[in-house]
């Protein structure tokens, strides 16, 4: 009995693969969004990690992140299919039915939408025989796509039926990008939602943003936004959002802190989404169904961390 339609990102936690796996399924989740550090670093190499992902029992929601891929061309841009290729690669060995893909912040890249596109669909054929999905994400520090409206555009520009968007709650709260943008996105377009929050009410240059990406987003139900947060989550549900939502939370303190731990707070916040905005019945690791009428608040969970 686990938690369902949430899971954390292996970034998230501190120390080795096999202890944030573990870690993330004690806690009671079933998925996991894995990091191509992870995979990679593995002390015991790519297919010791391999098989301690599949020995886990989590279910495997994405593989991240490929970086500066778009809008390049010569041999920066050969350079950076060779990257994908392995990236995808890696990606269909753990059995990671998407491959994530942000918003590129080289200088050398162009602004050209078309071009973007065009990259765009040469990276989904690469993934399309493989049976893997390419989901675009805009980085809100990204050098010419920085909000969801516009990785929208690109990937309708890109038109490939395994292309599709990424929305992250943190890139949406720190550019302010209004949520009705969402209006004009094809739910079924939506491959992957994750979601972070952070501690203060705005971050105004890029540099900020990154650097707040980077060191110090908090679970949902922790930070500042969360009137912001809940809109978000109900607005997918309205659009019969039907993919997976993971907890992608960067933070150096949690950094320092025992995987379990952390992967604790990641609990409270699944069961303050699904109780408390979703308004679903979680079911618990050793408890069964969660009665509601006992289930604690949301600030009382939060403060409890």
């Amino acid at each position: 009995m686990f938690i369902r339609d949430f899971g954390l990102d292996t970034i998230t936690l501190a120390g080795s693969l096999p202890g944030k796996l573990l870690a993330i399924r004690e806690a009671g989740f079933a998925q996991v969004m894995l990091s191509a550090r992870d995979i990679a670093g593995h002390a015991g190499g790519v297919d010791e990690a391999v098989a301690c992902v599949r020995a886990s029992g989590l279910r495997v929601t994405g593989f991240q992140v490929l970086r500066d891929f778009e809008g390049l061309s010569g041999h920066l841009h050969d350079y950076k299919v060779d990257i994908a290729k392995s990236m995808i690669s890696m990606c269909k060995a753990v059995g990671a039915p998407l491959l994530l893909a942000c918003s590129s912040t080289s200088q050398h890249a162009t602004p050209d939408l078309q071009a973007i596109g065009r990259d765009l669909r040469k990276l989904a054929m690469l993934a399309l025989p493989h049976g893997i999905k390419v989901v675009y994400e805009g980085l809100s520090w990204g050098r010419h796509i920085n909000e969801y409206t516009t990785a929208w555009q690109a990937v309708q520009l890109g038109d490939m039926p395994n292309l599709g968007l990424a929305i992250d709650s943190y890139h949406i709260f720190a550019t302010k990008t209004s949520l009705e943008g969402l209006d004009e996105v094809d739910p079924a377009k939506i491959f992957f939602v994750q979601l972070s929050d952070f501690m203060w009410n705005e971050v105004r240059t890029p540099e900020e943003r990154m650097a707040t990406a980077r060191t110090f987003r908090v679970f949902p139900g922790e930070g500042v936004h969360t009137p912001q947060l809940t809109d978000l989550v109900l607005r997918l549900q309205r659009m019969d959002y039907a993919g997976d939502y993971s907890f992608e939370v960067f933070n150096d303190d949690y950094q320092q802190m025992p995987p379990a731990v952390v992967a604790e707070r990641g609990r409270r916040a699944a069961e303050w989404l699904a109780e408390d905005v979703l308004r679903r019945s979680v079911p618990l690791p050793h408890e069964g169904r969660m009665d509601r009428a006992g289930a604690l608040s949301r600030r009382e969970r939060v403060a409890g961390g």
